[in-house]
């Protein structure tokens, strides 16, 4: 089976009760990280991992999301007319990145329902599933460090960090193995949703919003029953394959950003501010009047 990942799985389906009332009418996958949507950074990061298709997977009033990724002729028009072109290369570029479609999930069913709509497009080949709600920024893109390990082992994947405990709790939570001769790549042997209790944690390792999957995990998705929230986990497909196949566990470098939060999207929007060429000095500035009067 071809070990090169080219294709990707990005669900963003969810409700985004978390950040409510912005994203009432507002897919939580558009707030914006100073001047680009959370969306646009996680289709720029698979992109950069060498990613050519990429399927988004959406539902009912997220139609902004395909707005974004399409042309608008009248505005970049309008761009060009007033000589605007760093502006009209900016918004065109974005339309040309991928090969982007999108697919809707019908009913709310969990994230293991939404990749098992992803069937059809994947085939039979390896994917990255990059999740809607996470943005992670660093000078490689954890996408490509998953991907990498896959090429490598030809095994599932995925990205990992050691965070508290009640943030793995909270989450999913890994048992890891050392692999002879890596710093920061495990065998996974076995992975759990959201435990009830700390003495229940396989470990403080959780999944921060990448995987690479082969396509193996469908067959396994067809069979797996409804878990925490009655919903299709896909830590449970996981873990399936962890036992059988085989699956391993990046301890990705880069900074995650949980989107789905208003705390997260506040840290993002500060990270992002202080190294944007047009606003750094003055956001600087501002932060540092900011933090005189704390």
């Amino acid at each position: 089976m071809n070990t090169k990942v080219r294709k990707a799985v990005i669900p963003a389906a969810g409700l985004g009760t978390r950040v409510l009332p912005a994203s009432k009418a507002m897919p939580k996958e558009m707030l914006p990280i100073v001047d680009k949507p959370a969306i646009q950074y996680i289709v720029e990061e698979a992109v950069a991992s060498g990613i050519t298709d990429i399927l988004i997977i959406t539902n009912r009033g997220k139609g902004d999301i395909e707005n974004h990724f399409d042309r608008v002729p009248e505005l970049e028009e309008r761009l060009l007319a007033a000589g605007r072109q760093d502006a009209y290369d900016q918004v065109v570029n974005l339309t040309r990145m991928a090969n982007i479609c999108f697919v809707r999930q019908k009913e709310t069913k969990g994230l293991g329902h939404a990749v098992n709509c992803a069937r059809s497009f994947v085939g039979n080949e390896p994917f990255a599933i990059l999740f809607g709600d996470d943005v992670i920024l660093g000078e490689k893109p954890v996408t490509a460090q998953l991907c990498e390990a896959y090429e490598k082992y030809g095994l599932g994947v995925v990205g990992t960090k050691d965070v508290p405990p009640a943030t793995a709790m909270r989450g999913s939570s890994l048992k890891l193995e050392a692999i002879p001769g890596e710093d920061n790549v495990f065998k996974c042997t076995d992975l759990v949703e959201k435990v009830k209790r700390p003495e229940d944690l396989l470990s403080n390792f959780t999944i921060l919003g990448r995987c690479v999957c082969p396509p193996e995990i469908f067959d396994i998705l067809d069979h797996t029953a409804p878990g925490v929230g009655n919903e299709i986990q896909l830590t449970d497909a996981l873990a399936v394959l962890a036992k059988t196949k085989g699956l391993t566990a990046v301890d990705f470098i880069g900074k995650r950003y949980d989107m789905g939060n208003k705390f997260g999207i506040l840290q993002a929007t500060v990270d992002v501010a202080l190294r944007h060429p047009e606003v750094q000095e003055e956001f600087k500035q501002y932060i540092k009047e900011i933090a005189a009067s704390l």
